[in-house]
């Protein structure tokens, strides 16, 4: 059984410890290799390595790190193929979706590329007389990123990037479920130029992240993933003096208007309610439709494309399907007993993916997309986020029942609005409480020079990721006021014992 190791200074890394998880295809159910399950002296050695790296690393011109990246870049798009069909067999996301995982995840790569821009600080002559103000963006030292399995490409490079392009080193620390990534991003970077130690990655469990979240060499901690989790990283990483950011967990709602132009909707709301099988921060989970005749239409139609659906492997040869499997056995069987919960509850099952099979997929980790009517806020399936190919529709009367429905839920990450009236798009994108709002735009995830990050219990740490947030994350300022005196002739200065002003 082939077994995905550890990457420090610069090369694979052999473990030492006895502990190891499965890794599974998810469109076949079979057991491809083991992951090892560090143990807490090998997560500091990848630490101890990244601390050794950090100083030569941070006085490395910015120009010179920038070029490290457009190396990176350059050598992503050249192993695009390889990389999405590695993505597709630990994950299950089909081939194309894979590829625009790995693009998102680039373009945060070409962000990183203008650091010798982004890290200038700023300066400020003849503050008082003779008096001049700079300021200086220094990296932090050692960071971690702690990354889930839904984007084993992409969210790893909403991080990593930025981090050494600032000057950090950094430990990377992939989810067990699909690992092997991290090791060929690893590699791609020693390819680039990046110096041995500089980004390392450390396979593991609980483990492994308590020590990333108590070594007090580590500086900073990145986080996305489920909220309970997100919270114990945010606090823990708090209580011993790091900088953290912890993106958790979503209920992404959007608002169909009666006038919104409804083919156009539908197909969004599908995309973004099925893609990658409902496993995304972003997926569209819950449509508040105002009106019942708004409703049934939606629904008449959002059935007819279910119905059409090709559901199977995410790498196939001939045309694509559109859906994969989700990540695991006991995920899939997780989703299924939110779909029996909802029916228990109440709700009305449209269409219930529980029972699909797959020719020739058997055991694959397989859910039909399901459609639920008539939900409303009590039950489990519109409070929790599912995670899965799961779609609930929520009848209002009006917009403001919609509006008020959102901004009551726990979750605040995305959010979305379906509607041809320009006054009521604008009302919405002011009032909604959600960190990211799209008006007619299903999934409104920002470019990588913007930031991404939700609101409420999405996330926790007042900084976002990528964009410029994640440039003031990876760094803190130092500001320098400078005199430089003509001549210096001490019998000409008197102390002063009051407060300076300029």
């Amino acid at each position: 059984m082939e077994t995905v190791q550890n990457f420090i200074q610069g090369q694979i890394s052999e473990s030492h410890s006895q502990r190891f998880a499965p890794v599974f295809n998810p469109a076949t159910g079979e057991q491809t290799r083991q992951v090892v399950l560090s143990s807490a002296a090998e997560t500091a050695e990848a630490i101890a390595a990244a601390d050794k790296a950090f100083p030569a690393w941070a006085k490395t011109s910015p120009l010179k790190r920038a070029r490290v990246m457009f190396k990176f870049k350059a050598l992503l798009e050249q192993n695009m193929d390889e990389l999405a069909r590695l993505i597709s067999s630990e994950h299950g996301k089909v081939y194309s979706d894979a590829v625009g995982e790995v693009t998102r995840g680039l373009e945060v790569v070409e962000f990183a590329c203008g650091i010798p821009h982004l890290q200038k600080g700023e300066h400020s002559a003849n503050v008082g007389t003779g008096v001049d103000s700079h300021s200086l963006m220094q990296p932090l030292g050692v960071c971690a990123g702690i990354t889930p399995f839904n984007f084993p490409a992409m969210v790893p490079m909403w991080m990593f990037p930025i981090a050494l392009a600032t000057g950090n080193t950094f430990v990377l620390k992939p989810s067990e479920k699909d690992p092997s990534l991290g090791l060929v991003l690893a590699e791609l970077l020693k390819e680039a130029g990046l110096p041995d130690g500089v980004f390392n990655v450390v396979n593991g469990d609980k483990e492994a992240v308590d020590v990333l979240l108590t070594d007090p060499r580590v500086q900073a901690v990145s986080f996305v993933g489920s909220t309970p989790i997100a919270e114990y990283i945010y606090s823990t990483a708090s209580a011993h003096g790091k900088r953290c950011q912890a993106l958790g967990g979503a209920k992404n709602h959007c608002i169909l208007m009666p006038d919104a132009d409804l083919d156009m909707a539908t197909s969004a709301i599908m995309g973004a309610a099925y893609g990658a099988a409902g496993e995304r921060c972003m997926a569209l989970s819950v449509v508040v439709a105002v009106g019942d005749e708004t409703a049934d239409q939606l629904i008449g139609k959002l059935k007819s494309q279910i119905d059409v659906m090709k559901v199977g492997p995410g790498v196939v040869e001939g045309p694509e399907n559109d859906m994969g499997p989700v990540i695991s056995s006991q995920h899939k069987d997780k989703i299924c007993e939110y779909i029996t919960s909802g029916v228990e509850q109440g709700a009305s099952l449209v269409v219930d993916g529980r029972d699909i099979r797959i020719e020739g997929h058997e055991n694959g980790f397989f859910v039909g997309p399901t459609l639920f009517d008539n939900v409303s806020p009590e039950m489990t399936i519109y409070q929790e986020e599912i995670f899965g190919p799961v779609l609930a529709i929520v009848r209002v009367p009006d917009y403001q029942t919609g509006l008020e429905l959102i901004n009551r839920h726990e979750y605040g990450n995305g959010t979305a609005i379906f509607t041809r009236d320009g006054e009521t798009a604008r009302q919405f994108s002011e009032d909604v409480l959600a960190g990211m709002v799209g008006i007619n735009v299903p999934i409104p995830v920002p470019m990588a020079f913007h930031s991404f990050g939700g609101w409420k219990r999405s996330v926790f740490g007042p900084l976002n990721v990528h964009g410029n947030d994640g440039v003031r994350f990876y760094t803190r300022m130092k500001t320098v006021t400078s005199r430089w005196p003509a001549s210096v002739r001490l019998e000409q200065h008197s102390s002063s014992f009051v407060m300076p002003t300029m």
